[in-house]
């Protein structure tokens, strides 16, 4: 099993910034793979950010050249850098580790931009 906690979500201007943490625990040694995802009400879920264990990152075309993904390993712990935020984030984020069974699902936190 894998738990996974976020935090760092809130109200941000439009333009400003934001950093979500997510903070993994348990059988994280089973974890290849990690992203964000985003589900606005009535839309599919997302991929936003995604890491490998390797470092390898890949990111969906509407937030490149604003968001960043990254991983400290000692802390077990990944981070969303979201920079020039958008009306157009505002939703729910969620973090998810993969590892060959399953997929892990964080509990979410909210992001909105608004002024």
């Amino acid at each position: 099993q894998v738990q996974l906690v976020e935090s760092g979500g809130g109200l941000v201007q439009p333009g400003g910034s934001l950093r979500l943490s997510c903070a993994a625990a348990g059988s994280i040694f089973s974890v290849y793979h990690m992203g964000w995802y985003r589900q606005a009400p009535g839309k599919q879920r997302e991929l936003v950010a995604a890491i490998t264990s390797g470092g390898n990152t890949h990111y969906a075309d509407s937030v490149k050249g604003r968001f960043t993904i990254s991983r400290d390993n000692a802390k077990n712990t990944v981070y969303l850098q979201m920079n020039s935020l958008k009306a157009e984030d505002t939703t729910v984020y969620y973090c998810n580790a993969k590892t060959v069974i399953k997929w892990y699902w964080g509990q979410g936190t909210q992001v909105t931009v608004s002024s």
